[in-house]
Parts: C-alpha cells; structure tokens; sequence
C-alpha cells in the first residue's frame, strides 16, 4: 500500500462542536474525522480543512485533504467514514487528488450564507440554523452598504482577532441578499475570510438596516489604520460554509 491523497467533501451540523480545528478535550469536526481515520489507517492521521469554521458554525460542503494509506476505494473510504462519524456529520464525497493537491492552500474562493428569520412566527424545525430578529430590517439600505463593502480592502476592522500579524486584505466580490417567506439570507463569495468576518459583516449590515449605522460609517470602517465603529458579530448558528472553490 503506498500514501494516497484524498479530497473530501464534508457536511456538518456544528451546533455541538468547538468549530473545525482539532482542540484538546474538546469535540470538533476536524478532531472526529482524524479519530475515525486514524483507525482505518492504524496510525495518525492529519485532516486540512479549507478554512477553520467558528464555534456553532456549520458546513454543507466543506472540503478537506488526507493523506490516506489503505486498500479501499474511495466509496469504501467514504462508507467507513460514515459509519463511524456521528450522526451530524457526513461525508459526502471521497476522491483521490492529485499529490500535490491541499484542501487550503489550492482553495480559490469561499461562499457563506447567513441565515436570519424576521417572519412573525418563528420557526420551531431550524430554530438551531438561523438568528431570529424581532423586527423587519431596511433592505435597500443593507443592499447599498453591501456595495461599499464590495471589492478588495483592508478588513482589519472586520477580523475578531487584534493580533493578526498577516494582511488582512481581502477580495468580497459577491454580497447577496435575499428575502423568502420570513427569512433573510445574506450569501457571501470572496477569495477568503478573516477570523470571524461574514459575522462581523452581517452584524453591520444589519445596524444599517436597523438605522444604527450610516453609509458612510461602514465607509469610515474600510479605511486602515485606527479602529473604526462596526457592528456586533452575529451569533454563530446562522452561519453555514456553503461551498469552496478550487481551480
């Protein structure tokens, strides 16, 4: 048998877990996949993930890279997986990839959806995948503070963590925002995303819809350097991975 590079495509209901990345004594998604193949492997195994979701974040198609040595196919791999994961967790694809190939490093693009319910009842069956708001936000003033926040700046304002030694420059080229029968769905598409960022973009759009903040208060908040007024990180549970591109 020799090592195998394998991509993996991973759903997840993160409402029990400490986010993806492996944290002793604590349940995260990355640590339950490593436990399971590492089993199937005999030794340890390393799991990538493309990114790191939060805390209470889920994942529809999350991928992911393994080196794997073992004599099943990639459908017995996804089989074992499955059978021995919890219930909250599936994968739903294994394929084998090129050597070279790394679920973060060849990610090219990530798209999120965060999920709100403003109807006047709420919603008993998704109560753990949505944030409920009391009152109906402006939508026309969200949608033209989403088209400050479009394109590439500096997020530095936007990223939970103040001691971010890398850039924190990054690409949103798509910010939607949609309305269907009591819900409100914000869909972001960007080339990647700071620690905590789609929450802190929500939060401020929403302070926009609710009359908190102005247009040229979320402008201010692209400028570098001193920290400028945004808007409160959202609750995790609304926020879903909903796919991420490669090449």
């Amino acid at each position: 048998m020799k090592n195998r590079n394998y991509k993996l495509l991973i759903e997840y209901d993160g409402s029990r877990y400490y986010g993806w990345q492996r944290q002793p004594g604590r349940n995260t998604i990355q640590g339950k996949l490593e436990a399971v193949l590492s089993v199937l492997c005999g030794r340890e195994v390393e799991v990538i993930g493309a990114g790191r979701t939060d805390a209470g974040v889920h994942a529809k198609a999350m991928a992911a890279s393994v080196l794997l040595e073992t004599d099943l196919a990639p459908e017995g791999i996804r089989d074992y997986l499955n059978r021995y994961l919890p219930e909250d967790i599936a994968v739903l694809e294994v394929r084998e990839a090129p050597p070279r190939f790394h679920a973060r490093y060849n990610a090219t693009g990530k798209t999120y959806c965060y999920t709100c319910h403003d109807g006047p009842v709420k919603s008993v069956f998704d109560r753990k995948y949505y944030t409920r708001l009391e009152e109906a936000p402006d939508l026309e003033k969200m949608r033209q503070a989403a088209g400050i926040l479009l394109g590439e700046h500096d997020f530095q304002n936007f990223c939970a963590n103040p001691r971010m030694k890398k850039s924190t420059v990054r690409r949103v080229d798509r910010i939607e925002i949609v309305r269907e029968e009591g819900y409100l769905r914000f869909f972001f598409h960007g080339t990647g995303f700071l620690q905590n960022m789609v929450r802190i973009l929500v939060g401020t759009l929403l302070e926009v819809g609710y009359g908190r903040m102005s247009l040229s208060q979320v402008q201010q908040a692209l400028a570098p350097g001193e920290y400028q007024k945004v808007g409160p990180t959202a609750p995790a549970q609304g926020l879903c991975l909903i796919g991420v591109d490669y090449d």
